[in-house]
């Protein structure tokens, strides 16, 4: 008999391992549940891929985001994964619930750009395009859509100096382009072409791209030589049957910050000044402490075929001075339908905006910094009380209580603009579109400006004065395009692009204002006011209107994802321009191959170089330059009788002479650059140089009344004037941009993006058209007291734009008097120039876990500003002790300047700069509620410090003057910081998104 018995131990040895593994195992056996959200929007993502690291062990993630997976023993790690998204890595630990916010992949996003009349792969542009999503907006209490680029993007100058709410930004892309009032790029909203930026509240924003250089502007046409900025709104919903509501509402105070260090009562009276008894703090009197609030509500959905999106945005923005602010409130709506199995569809875009703003005379900042120290705020003079309203005033020329001033004037404004957007696309074939869009763009403001009887300013001497305008802009775009998209071979793919459109634009206008009132009535009963004519009255109206036609094509190859080739013209007749030059033409052409393709490039998954050339227009700020223009003159009694007024009328003047060759101002640009991806699109970046020439600029030269005019043979100038294409410019620069995704380990991620821009400043070339012209052009005088006719800014044919002209300041007398190097004003030096040599950006963005940190610095670099209040009120002079003085750390204090204020070198200051421009911190709770998607709080801050050696208020790049009003010249005056600018103010934002479903 067989002996089983050790087969028997074996067996029942085996089985009692395998049972107790099945135990261990069984008792590590867990599960882990958990949802992912999207870590910008809080929305949920749908279809992510969860898995086990090191396995193939997975799940997916269902329309709330949500999973469970069981777990192992000896499983650490999920790695979580969704198209369009960075792959992450969370540890699991003891967690058993997780939640997961997945970063958006730039790079992947990026991958469809949008272009004009359509979009792109990312890996087809050949021209130089940066696109911008939600997750590199600028954060914190953003009211202006271009807030939201401000430093993002290379060569994109985006300045507001000063802290005014009220007041709007100075765009430049790479730069000058053009002397007159379309130097801001083209806004293309939706698809709509010059659309205000008004229809739009940053919250609806989805994306923002910008078209930099000539060849990717070009198909704007005339419209594109200042660059091109597209914007699209929120996407209407696509999970069907899906309904997603957002609200962001968020609370902001402003504080006054880098006020300028002025004397003491006591300084001031020590140094000779009148002491009238008071302390008072006037800046202390007119500023505190403002406090904004906005909120922001939007739903989105889908149903059948029909997807839509709608939001409501209220602002409230207020002023660290009581009297500016403005409320504002934009709805929108946007629809989308198919049909015909989807072969046809329509949209609808509607945006309606209201404004109500309110503003103070500008003045009362400056005299708020300088007004005695030692005045009282009402005076305790009976006599005075009643002639300036109780308020303390002296005497004195442009010298005014800045309380008073505040309060005995005001000034308001209400702007209502609505953009209505169709548009229709029907496939013609599968690979053939046509489509068709309509919009209209309307903006019509009412304004009106208030003098008090009491005002020691206008008011007095007016015996009041009040003013009521109305300004209605209406602009009407039809457009239609065919595209065609089809592979030639296996390996080229073409698609062509043709359109064609209108553009009406209609202006109108009235204003009246009127003096001498009983009562303090205001605007809105001018007919109680007296006196119709003469100073502080006036009564005038216009209206004007133009037309734009276009054609234009665009064709793309793409051959083997390799080489890639864009060519592109648009043809463009303008009214408004001479009989002789309406249409001018606009061709472009880029190409580009992405080398990675063609050879091994190591680290390198991306390098393509790319080149363009591109030619666009500028359209001018008025369609009536090329025409005789005619206006009123003045008042004409014929018999000299003035108790007979049938025979009194208005004459007529002509203001410039008829020219029927005006036409086009023309930049043509070329651009060499560099597209690039390192460590498997790790890192991403872009470098590019461009050099452009400017041709053709409008301008308006003096002519010898009664001569031949060279522009309408066989007649005479009968005015003074003449509107012509006269300057000539050349400019140059270099952009860098780079960007690393999620550098870290564990749960702490960073991801850095930085960019700067390097400028060769723009050099005036000619400023002459045939024998019209000039040598040079003067501009911008320092102002009254004393400094009314010393223009400080020459433009010279063969210098750069914007240079400081000045005597040199070579030290001062025993007595405390300048010695400058000269005081002819032929014989001055150049001092400096107001525009920067490079601007950069600096983005940083953390993750730690539920906590995200955003942290931006923004500079400018090589700029000079005229620091106007050290140029009027740091001296020791008798007569400046009318006023307080300024003490910087460039104020001489051995000895004491005498001297009356005069420009010279000294007030010419490096204004170079690195601020901290915003930082935000925010945490995203876990949430367990099934109609809640997500809840996030935040803490931001803006302009928090800044580092310069400028002793103004502030050292922000001024690439016009904000005193000269006139479109064509104020771009040739950059680098004044005016005595009224609006203080610097510091903001702190503390705010909660909240999504349902």
């Amino acid at each position: 008999m067989r002996n089983y018995l050790p087969k028997l131990k074996s067996l029942m040895l085996a089985m009692a391992l395998f049972m107790g593994a099945a135990i261990g195992v069984n008792a590590q056996n867990r599960t882990i549940s958990g949802t992912v959200l999207d870590a910008s929007l809080g929305d949920p993502v749908p279809g992510a891929t969860v898995l086990v690291k090191g396995t193939t062990r997975g799940t997916a993630t269902d329309l709330d985001g949500k999973f469970t997976l069981p777990l192992q023993a000896g499983d650490q790690v999920l790695v979580i994964s969704f198209v369009g998204y960075l792959t992450q890595e969370v540890e699991i630990g003891n967690q058993s619930t997780i939640t997961i916010n997945l970063q958006e992949d730039i790079q992947s996003l990026q991958e469809a750009v949008v272009i004009g009349y359509g979009s792109q792969d990312k890996k087809e542009i050949t021209s130089a395009v940066v696109g911008v999503k939600p997750d590199d907006f600028n954060r914190g209490n953003v009211s202006n859509p271009t807030q939201l680029l401000q430093g993002k993007v290379a060569g994109l100058s985006i300045t507001r100096p000063g802290g005014n709410p009220n007041a709007g930004f100075n765009i430049r892309l790479r730069g000058l382009s053009t002397f007159g009032a379309n130097s801001s790029p083209l806004i293309v909203l939706d698809g709509v072409i010059g659309a205000s930026l008004e229809n739009v509240d940053p919250n609806d924003i989805q994306s923002i791209d910008v078209l930099k250089d000539g060849s990717a502007a070009a198909i704007y046409g005339a419209r594109g030589s200042s660059g091109v900025i597209l914007i699209t709104t929120t996407k209407q919903g696509k999970k069907e049957g899906v309904t997603n509501v957002t609200i962001n509402t968020f609370g902001t105070m402003d504080r006054a910050a880098n006020l300028i260090p002025i004397l003491s009562a006591e300084e001031f009276v020590a140094r000779g000044g009148t002491d009238f008894g008071a302390r008072t703090d006037w800046r202390e009197e007119l500023i505190s402490d403002a406090f904004s609030y906005t909120t922001n509500a939007s739903v989105s959905g889908s149903f059948g075929n029909t997807s839509y999106m709608g939001s409501v945005n209220y602002r409230n923005n207020n002023g660290i001075v009581d009297g500016v602010g403005n409320e504002r409130l934009n709805t929108r709506l946007n629809l989308s339908q198919g049909a015909l199995n989807n072969r046809l569809r329509f949209n609808i875009n509607l945006s309606f905006t209201n404004v109500d703003s309110e503003e103070i005379n500008g003045a009362a900042f400056r005299y708020a910094t300088i007004y005695n120290p030692t005045a009282p705020i009402f005076a305790e003079n009976t006599q005075d009380s009643r002639d300036f309203g109780g308020y303390f005033q002296r005497d004195l020329f442009d010298f005014f209580n800045p309380v008073a001033l505040a309060r005995q004037q005001r000034f308001v404004g209400e702007t209502k603009t609505a953009l209505t957007s169709y548009r229709a696309e029907f496939d013609i074939l599968p690979n053939l579109t046509l489509s068709a869009q309509y919009s209209q763009d309307r903006r019509n403001t009412l304004s009106g400006g208030f003098w008090s009887l009491n005002d020691f300013q206008v008011g007095i001497g007016s015996q009041g004065s009040a003013e009521r305008n109305t300004f209605d802009r209406s602009q009407r775009i039809f457009e239609s395009t065919l595209r065609y998209e089809t592979d030639l071979s296996d390996k080229l793919n073409m698609t062509l692009l043709g359109g064609v459109g209108t553009q009406f634009t209609t202006n109108q206008g009235f204003n009246a204002r009127v003096r001498q009132f009983l009562f303090d009535s205001g605007w809105n009963n001018l007919g109680a006011g007296a006196i119709r004519l003469g100073n502080n009255t006036n009564v005038s109206s216009f209206a004007n209107q133009d037309q734009l036609n276009s054609a234009f094509g665009r064709a793309n190859f793409n051959w083997d994802n390799t080489f890639f080739v864009s060519a592109s013209v648009r043809a463009e007749t303008y009214s408004g321009f001479g009989a002789n030059n309406q249409t001018g033409v606009f061709p472009a052409f880029s190409v580009g191959s992405d080398f990675t393709q063609l050879f091994d490039m190591g680290v390198f998954n991306q390098f393509k170089p790319r080149v363009s050339y591109g030619v666009t227009g500028n359209l001018p700020p008025s369609p009536t330059l090329a025409l005789g223009v005619f206006g009123n003159g003045n008042r004409i009694d014929l018999d000299g009788d003035p108790l007979t007024q049938n025979d009194i009328f208005v004459g007529i003047n002509q203001f410039s002479n008829p020219n029927r060759d005006l036409k086009w101002e023309t930049k043509k640009e070329f651009n060499v650059g560099i597209d690039f991806g390192l460590f498997n699109g790790k890192v991403n970046g872009s470098v590019d140089y461009y050099t452009r020439n400017i041709s053709d600029l409008l301008f308006n030269v003096p002519v010898a009344t009664g001569a031949p005019n060279p522009f309408d043979p066989g007649r005479f100038n009968t005015a003074s004037s003449t509107w012509v294409n006269l300057a000539d410019l050349r400019a140059a620069g270099f952009e860098f941009a780079i960007g690393v995704n999620q550098i870290g380990k564990g749960a702490l991620k960073w991801t850095p993006n930085f960019n700067f821009t390097i400028y060769d400043k723009t050099t005036i070339e000619s400023l002459s058209a045939g024998d019209l012209g000039f040598d040079e052009l003067r501009f911008a005088t320092p102002g009254s007291p004393g400094q009314n006719n010393n223009p400080i800014i020459y433009n010279r044919v063969g210098q750069t734009l914007g240079d400081f002209y000045g005597p040199r300041l070579l030290g001062y007398t025993e007595s405390g008097q300048y010695i400058l190097s000269t005081t002819d004003p032929n014989e001055f030096e150049r001092l400096g120039n107001g525009l920067p040599k490079g601007e950069f950006g600096f983005a940083n963005s953390f993750m730690y876990g539920q906590w995200t940190l955003n942290v931006f610095l923004r500079g400018a670099w090589g700029h000079d500003l005229y620091n106007s209040y050290r140029g009027f009120y740091e001296n020791a002079d008798a007569a400046s002790n009318t006023w307080n003085s300024v003490i910087t750390s460039k104020t001489p204090t051995s000895p004491l300047v005498t001297s009356t204020p005069t420009f010279n070198s000294s007030y010419i200051e490096d204004a170079s700069f690195i601020r901290l421009d915003n930082m935000e911190l925010g945490y995203n709770f876990k949430t367990k509620s099934p109609n809640l998607s997500s809840l996030r709080m935040y803490f931001a801050a803006q302009n928090l410090f800044t580092i310069t050696n400028y002793t103004g208020i502030d050292p922000e790049v001024r690439i016009n003057d904000q005193e000269n009003g006139d479109g064509f010249t104020t771009s040739l005056s950059p680098g004044i910081e005016r005595r009224n600018t609006y203080f610097q103010t510091r903001s702190f934002t503390l705010g909660v998104t909240v999504n349902f479903k």
